[in-house]
């Protein structure tokens, strides 16, 4: 039986995707990406999943040579940021093992509980991956490669519309590209201003937990709301 607060998280992240991800420009190549068909969105129901069964989701992405983007979403998870940083160096491992050695995916967590740190542009990045539930986004290691060395397949792989190429793709050997796009991001956020960029984080996990309570009342809840300075 499908359940059915797997398919709402799926709902739930697609708002993420595409009003803070593609609507502030927050990744160049997610728009493309999810129009073209090669995005996947997998939700695992279970509170405590077992490596197993979060496993078997990577790998069958990874076998899926449609997906140049994989979404592994866990609603029901209530794994901090930290331990969510350790769970996924461990299923890295355990992906490239299974590999032979040689992945195919890189594997980044996200995860809804982040402060907005505009020190430097790396440090903000965990905010912009604010997303409504923890997540594991895989992304095709030769997708990343075409891309860092801007050949035609892969720039093919940005939305020209959401942000300049140039900024991206010049100099590549100077600075990585993910440097490339956290600057980017940190101006993005510089100019809308936290507040408003968390505000309509903020919406979309009230959604999330309304949504949520109506199918399961002992889903997790996210969202809590910030306390008003005096003055």
């Amino acid at each position: 039986m499908t359940d059915p607060l797997a398919q709402e998280a799926v709902r739930v992240y697609r708002r993420y995707a595409v009003e803070i991800v593609e609507a502030l420009g927050f990744c160049p190549y997610a728009s493309r990406a999810r129009l073209d068909g090669h995005t996947r969105e997998v939700a695992i129901g279970a509170a405590i999943p077992t490596d197993a069964e979060v496993l078997g989701a990577v790998e069958a992405l990874a076998d899926d040579q449609t997906v140049e983007v994989g979404f592994v979403l866990f609603p029901r998870v209530t794994l901090s940021r930290p331990k969510l940083g350790r769970w996924v160096e461990h299923l890295r491992k355990a992906h490239a093992a299974a590999r032979g050695g040689a992945p195919v995916l890189a594997i980044e967590g996200f995860h809804p509980d982040a402060d907005a740190d505009l020190s430097c542009p790396e440090r903000l990045t965990p905010f912009v991956r604010r997303t409504p539930d923890p997540t594991l986004q895989l992304t095709r290691l030769d997708v990343l490669d075409r891309i860092r060395r801007g050949s035609p397949t892969g720039t093919a792989f940005f939305d020209p519309d959401a942000m300049d190429l140039g900024a991206l793709l010049d100099a590549p050997a100077k600075r990585p590209l993910h440097e490339r796009i956290a600057e980017l991001n940190h101006e993005a956020v510089c100019r809308l201003g936290v507040a408003a960029v968390r505000a309509r984080m903020d919406e979309i996990l009230r959604d999330r937990d309304e949504s949520y309570r109506r199918l399961d009342p002992a889903a997790p809840a996210r969202h809590a709301p910030r306390r008003q300075s005096a003055g």
